[in-house]
């Protein structure tokens, strides 16, 4: 699969439901989809986003919810959005595994990668039984992130320290067989790998500090690199397991090493398009943009900044194939339960609607109309004609 400019998807920008399951550190157990209302409203959901010209998404497949006993499943929940995707005409990336997995597994077992690979060809065969469409899917999200957050940090599942080498690479090991059991259900499936896009910088002039600030923002390719086989290819990595890369990026992804997340328009801040050119002159693979979104009054500004970055970077020659606006509801903090209002909709359901963010709805027209047609080559000369 040669890299291409061509689009992946069915409109350049898309929704991400935020589909988190994990359990936190106190044991209670996280479902953003059913906090969000999504799980019983994705009919109505998908028919707003198609209103505003989004016909394509991420949302989530509860791997925990479903597998009711080891080996049985429910597809219940499932079902109704996957039903609801196909009446509104939504193109789906499915994420199997969002941080959360059924109770009765040991993580660190053996048994968690042959039951994940299980549940995953179950997913796709579900999937093939629905619909004629070529099925996208993200197998396990932000393999780093949950390796940091749950094996260093300790903030959620499986809530330790000083394991997040071995949490990554069971991740891996664990991405790696569900590929290849879906790939047994359906050949033409595509995958994601949806991982945090880092820059760091060193404040210090100590050697030891900035080797230490370089290895850590290294560390953000480690996942794509133990895929496709270039580290540790013990773990079972091949060039076959890097399809789409898929790069979070938040107003707080970048920092100073052990200091202050870096601002925006400071002289240590590294512009979006040079960390995507750097991205694909490492993978040559067709990239999305698979997170990305701010908070509060600043949703509006923070679109405007990552779409003028993303055609930056396809002048640059970068194939980014779409801009996920993530999360596209807003919904409850993991932690104090608040509400996080970064969606383009809110949580909350009034007569069988969600109030829509003017503003950021606003600058998500503007901009849809800046990327109007940008599939292949002739629409990339478009897109750069638009852009100035």
């Amino acid at each position: 699969m040669k890299s291409t400019t061509d689009s992946l998807f069915s409109s350049h920008f898309l929704a991400g439901f935020e589909c988190s399951c994990h359990r936190r550190n106190d044991g209670q157990r996280l479902d953003l989809l059913a906090a969000t209302g999504h799980d019983q409203h994705a009919g109505a959901d998908y028919r707003e986003l198609r209103k505003q010209r989004i016909s394509a998404a991420r949302d989530g497949v509860r791997w925990h919810l479903i597998e009711t006993s080891p080996g049985h499943y429910d597809w219940s929940s499932f079902l109704l959005m996957l039903r609801a995707a196909r009446e509104s005409g939504m193109q789906v990336i499915w994420d199997l595994c969002h941080y959360g997995w059924p109770d009765d597994i040991d993580i660190w077992s053996p048994a968690f990668i042959d039951r994940f690979a299980a549940f995953a060809a179950a997913a796709a065969t579900v999937v093939q039984d629905e619909s004629d469409e070529v099925p996208f899917y993200c197998p396990v999200n932000e393999i780093s992130f949950w390796a940091w957050a749950g094996a260093e940090a300790g903030r959620f599942n499986p809530s330790v320290h000083g394991r997040g080498a071995d949490l990554k690479r069971q991740l891996v090991r664990a991405t790696i067989a569900a590929i290849d059991a879906v790939r047994t259900v359906d050949p033409r499936a595509r995958f994601i790998t949806a991982e945090p896009m880092i820059h760091l910088v060193c404040g210090s002039p100590v050697l030891e500090h900035n080797l230490a600030s370089e290895s850590e923002r290294m560390s953000q390719f480690e996942a794509f690199y133990m895929l496709n086989g270039e580290l540790e290819p013990t773990l079972g990595g091949g060039a076959e397991y890097l399809d789409i890369v898929g790069v979070n990026f938040y107003p707080e992804n970048q920092w100073y090493h052990a200091g202050p997340t870096i601002p925006m328009g400071h002289r240590h801040y590294r512009p979006l398009h040079d960390m995507l050119i750097e991205v694909h002159e490492r993978f040559g693979r067709p990239l999305l943009i698979a997170e990305t979104g701010a908070e509060g009054s600043g949703r509006p500004a923070w679109l405007h900044y990552v779409c003028s970055e993303v055609r930056s970077a396809i002048r640059a020659g970068v194939p980014v194939t779409g801009i996920c606006l993530y999360p596209i509801l807003d919904y409850p903090g993991w932690e104090d339960e608040r509400t996080c209002h970064t969606g383009l909709m809110s949580s909350a359901m009034e007569h069988g609607h969600r109030t829509l963010c003017a503003p950021l709805a606003e600058e998500l027209h503007r901009q849809q109309a800046i990327f109007e047609g940008v599939v292949g080559e002739p629409g990339r000369a478009s897109l750069l004609r638009a852009a100035g």
